[in-house]
């Protein structure tokens, strides 16, 4: 088997880890099988109340993968926890496969892109038959922009099978054609030095995700805007544009300390 995937700019010990282990040598020496993982967490199946399926795209964050999907990652400060939880030096299954996916993006765009039309095509089909909405998140894991590489293939999904676009971002200068078709929600940091880009995404008038610690935290009005139940769904495009969705940590994110997470450690 040989592996088909450049892997030269990934870390040394990612690099050892696949050419070490017969089962990630044959993993790199093939396309993914799939690119979508459909309602398979916990966030995201609690939009089935309101007859809404999504699928979700988890690629590697951040320079995991050699290049940077996160742009703004060093400086709001989320770098550091997400790359904990992505994993250093040796990657659990779930984490090369989301690899797999990211090379597979990146080094062949044209096969990649086949394979992901034919599954949001399937995927709209298969809601219709079944009376829901298809929404698609294709960043799970990073921050690309995605109006800039698939925006006339997005419009066409939209108006002829419904498929509603939705992701969060941490750069509030992108600027969508339509945000009916692609809806976005800026990611909230308290890092100081992010600063001035949630006060560009106040201006702009985007909705603002923020993580408070723990669920007591939640105040009704913050940043000067109504807080609303971001916990509720994962369809923040169900949502007012000029709101702020709060969610609260879970697991280990209740110790964080990046600035990403706000309130105080009990």
């Amino acid at each position: 088997m040989a592996i088909i995937y450049d892997i030269s700019k990934l870390s040394q010990e990612i690099q050892d880890q696949i050419t070490s282990s017969d089962k990630y040598t044959k993993w790199f020496s093939e396309f993914p099988s799939k690119l979508l993982s459909i309602s398979s967490d916990a966030k995201t199946v609690k939009g089935e109340k309101y007859n809404v399926l999504t699928g979700i795209q988890y690629l590697v964050p951040h320079e995991i993968s050699g290049i940077n999907l996160c742009a703004m990652a060093d400086i709001a400060g989320c770098s550091e926890p997400c790359l904990n939880k992505a994993g250093r030096g040796a990657m659990t299954s779930t984490q090369m496969s989301r690899l797999r996916k990211t090379l597979f993006m990146q080094q062949y765009w044209e096969e990649y892109l086949a394979m992901l039309q034919k599954e949001v095509q399937r995927f709209a089909y298969y809601c219709d038959a079944r009376e829901y909405t298809p929404a698609i998140r294709l960043n799970g894991t990073s921050d690309i922009r995605w109006e800039n590489k698939i925006w006339d293939y997005m419009v066409y999904m939209s108006h002829w099978f419904g498929v509603r676009w939705y992701d969060y971002t941490k750069e509030s200068n992108r600027i969508i054609p339509d945000p009916k078709i692609y809806d976005l929600t800026f990611s909230y940091s308290g890092k100081p030095q992010f600063r001035r880009f949630v006060d560009k995404a106040i201006a702009m008038g985007m909705r603002i995700a923020v993580v408070f610690r723990y669920q007591r935290d939640i105040p009704e009005v913050f940043e000067g805007r109504t807080v609303v139940d971001g916990d509720d769904s994962d369809l923040r495009f169900l949502e007012p544009s000029n709101v702020v969705s709060a969610l609260y940590a879970k697991g280990k994110a209740v110790h964080d300390t990046s600035g990403f997470v706000i309130g105080e450690i009990a």
